[in-house]
């Protein structure tokens, strides 16, 4: 699908007003600068960034549209939580933590974040050394990160206390929940992906320790 198309077909599907799309045209172009030198997409997604990454971000939000505190794990590109905060920056108590431990990721998430004007604050930090302090997130996030089991073991504080998590999910999603089961107990539903047919997006609610 050439590019325009598929920003075309993005922006029709998500209700976004014309400074947002300014922001994430923004993003996108950033995306490719700091693309040819420092991997942060898969090269072959590139070309597929509006409907592979930048649809995908914002599917979560309208999974929870009023939630105005979201953190992000492993932010990488930020996807999705540099574009779920540019997509709320005309939301005055909207805001974003995301959470990256390489540091070159991290200089193109506060670049971008500030050209934007994304309520976004960034964390150049180990998840566990910060999750913690950020009880009373809304709603945790994580793409293409770790397995279910290890995301439950890193959020356990916070969905513990009535975070919500969304964590998308592939095709492998039925296997990583059997795994996960032998560890956690976890309320949950599995919500399809508007982006792939074959992903699921794993909605957490409730979670504690199997042997607890």
């Amino acid at each position: 699908m050439p590019v325009d198309a598929g920003r075309a077909q993005v922006l029709t599907a998500n209700a976004v007003s014309r400074e947002t799309v300014a922001r994430l045209d923004t993003y996108v172009t950033q995306l490719r600068c700091w693309q040819t030198v420092k991997n942060l997409v898969g090269p072959a997604t590139l070309s597929e960034v509006w409907t592979r990454h930048i649809a995908d971000a914002l599917q979560l939000r309208a999974l929870a549209p009023e939630a105005t505190r979201w953190l992000d794990l492993g932010s990488g590109a930020g996807i999705p939580g540099l574009i779920l905060a540019i997509a709320g920056c005309e939301r005055p108590d909207f805001h974003v933590d995301l959470v990256e431990s390489n540091a070159r990721k991290c200089a193109f998430l506060t670049e971008t974040a500030r050209l934007t004007g994304a309520p976004a604050r960034i964390h150049n930090a180990r998840i566990e050394d910060v999750i913690e302090a950020r009880i009373g997130t809304e709603i945790v996030c994580a793409r293409a990160l770790a397995p279910l089991t290890q995301l439950l073991a890193w959020t356990e504080p916070l969905l513990k206390t009535g975070t919500v998590a969304l964590f998308p999910k592939g095709r492998d999603v039925q296997s990583e929940l059997t795994e996960a089961a032998q560890r956690w107990r976890f309320v949950y539903d599995l919500l399809p992906s508007r982006t792939d047919s074959d992903a699921r997006i794993v909605r957490v609610t409730a979670l504690s320790r199997v042997d607890s």
